[in-house]
Parts: C-alpha cells; sequence; structure tokens
C-alpha cells in the first residue's frame, strides 16, 4: 500500500510538474467532452420528440360495416393485445356522423338521416415504435372485422428516418471525439515521459516492474481525465439550458430539464475522463516499456 501511495502521489507531481501541457490537454479534452455531450443530449431529446409525436400521430381503423357492437368490442380485445399498440379508443359511427355534421354543416347532412349512416364504427390506435408501423399494421389487418387501416407508414417513415440520422451523426461524432481526446492525452503523456526518460532508465537498469513504471503516468493520465469532467459538466450546464430556451424561442420543444440529466451526465463525463486518461497513459508508455535501460535514452 506504502508503494501504491507513492506512485500514486508521484502520477498527482507529473500533473503540475507538466502544467503547461495538462491544461492544454484539459482544455481540448474539455470541448471533447461537451461536444459529446452536446451531441448525446441532442440524440436524447430528439428521441423524446419523435417518441412524442409518434404517441400523437394515431391512425384509424375502420370497421367492416357488418359487425355488431359485441364484435366491435372483440375486436377492440384483439387490437389491446397487438404488442405496439399502446392505446385504443371507440369511435362509433353515430359520433363520427355528428362530428361531419358539425364541421360540413347541417345543409349536407339534410337528406342523410342518421339510422342511414354510411361511415364505419372505427378504433383510434396509438403506437410505441414507430419503425414497427408496417408489422404492426399487417397484424391489425389481420383480425376478423377490420375493413381498412389509415395509411400513415410515410409520416412513420420520416419520423424514424430522422431519429436513426441523428443517432448515427451524434454516434460519429462521440467516436471522432473520443479518438481526438485519446491523442491528445496520448500526446502529453508522452511529453511528460521524455522529460523524465533518464529516471524512466535507471528504474528500468535496477530492474523496476512495469507496473512500477506505469502507474504514475497512469494516475496522470486519470486525473486530467477526471478533472477535465468536472469542468465540462458545468460547460455542459450552461450550453444546455442557453441553447434549449434559444430553441424554445423558435420551436415549441418541450426539452428535458437538465436537472433530470445531470448526474447521468455528470458519472458518464467521470468515466469517460478517466477512461480516456488511463488508455492515453496505457498507450503513450507502451514503446518505453518495451525497452531497456540505455536503450530508452538512444544510447
Amino acid at each position: 500500500m506504502k508503494g501504491f501511495g507513492y506512485l500514486t502521489k508521484e502520477g498527482f507531481k507529473n500533473v503540475w510538474s507538466n502544467r503547461i501541457m495538462s491544461i492544454a490537454s484539459i482544455c481540448v479534452l474539455v470541448c471533447c467532452l461537451i461536444l459529446t455531450g452536446a451531441a448525446a443530449l441532442l440524440s436524447i431529446n430528439v428521441e423524446k420528440v419523435v417518441d412524442s409525436v409518434g404517441k400523437s400521430n394515431e391512425t384509424t381503423i375502420y370497421l367492416s360495416d357488418n359487425v355488431s357492437e359485441l364484435e366491435a368490442v372483440f375486436i377492440g380485445k384483439d387490437l389491446e393485445k397487438i404488442d405496439n399498440v399502446t392505446s385504443i379508443t371507440f369511435y362509433s359511427k353515430e359520433e363520427a356522423f355528428e362530428s361531419f355534421r358539425e364541421e360540413l354543416g347541417d345543409e349536407l347532412f339534410a337528406q342523410i338521416e342518421e339510422n342511414n349512416n354510411p361511415l364505419p364504427d372505427s378504433y383510434i390506435v396509438a403506437m410505441d415504435d414507430l419503425s414497427a408501423y408496417d408489422k404492426t399494421v399487417e397484424e391489425i389487418t389481420a383480425i376478423d372485422g377490420v375493413d381498412s387501416v389509415s395509411n400513415r407508414s410515410e409520416i412513420a417513415k420520416k419520423l424514424t428516418d430522422i431519429s436513426h440520422l441523428v443517432n448515427l451523426t451524434c454516434f460519429w461524432v462521440v467516436t471522432a471525439l473520443a479518438i481526438i481526446s485519446l491523442f491528445i492525452i496520448a500526446n502529453t503523456i508522452r511529453a511528460t515521459m521524455y522529460s523524465r526518460r533518464f529516471e524512466i532508465s535507471i528504474m528500468k537498469s535496477v530492474g523496476a516492474t512495469d507496473s512500477f513504471v506505469r502507474m504514475p503516468f497512469l494516475v496522470e493520465g486519470m486525473v486530467i481525465g477526471i478533472i477535465s469532467a468536472f469542468v465540462a459538466t458545468g460547460g455542459i450546464t450552461v450550453f444546455y439550458n442557453t441553447a434549449m430556451a434559444a430553441i424554445e424561442k423558435f420551436i415549441p420543444l418541450n426539452p428535458i430539464p437538465f436537472s433530470h440529466l445531470f448526474f447521468p451526465v455528470f458519472l458518464s463525463f467521470i468515466v469517460a475522463g478517466a477512461v480516456i486518461g488511463i488508455i492515453g497513459s496505457f498507450i503513450s508508455i507502451r514503446k518505453y516499456l518495451r525497452k531497456e535501460g540505455n536503450e530508452i535514452l538512444g544510447w
């Protein structure tokens, strides 16, 4: 434990000793984390909007003319059993007749008696996953007594495509920024190792293990990552609240409050920062650990 404490302390010392490079790395990593967080939060909000629109984008199921009231009830039970259906609302032919009368006026319906109502009974159905719209419609039309379904597949497809595009874009943005962050951290640690190459050479010459040599640099990378995570959390909080307030002035968007996202974002930044720092350090020190004594110095 004493040796571990010493190596950890050395890692913290490295951050301060190379403070110019450390600050540069922290600044770059903070920018990467904020951009990554912004991409992820955008994806989450788009998913919420698509999900909300999907649930409000209801589909009408028209029943056959010869379906009785009792049969209509059983059809409703069958609709509720479909996995992707979240809610159903029965809309009788009488309700449809009155609705059309109110919208179009009594004159148009003067010649039509209500007992000769040509409109069918129907169900208004909301679906959970719009990407499964076509499959769900197939299951609905397979139910006896269902005459037709209002076709909203084009709308469902557009909403699904938007969601997939945003998610794919965010994935590649996060991947690219993670690689950039690794590169920056690796170069910072590489500069530290170069300045301490004599010390590393001596340690290797007297038989120091790879773990002993590696530990301070891993701690250094982790510390840089964690400091960046704290700063980035503050930055993304200000950025998110400001951006959402500006967007709401032009678009009637109901974003997820950042208070609901703070802890997941903070923990994700801590984990991402620490992992990127450790991996970057590990990559940088590998070539030094493959060499022995004078080889490190190039003698």
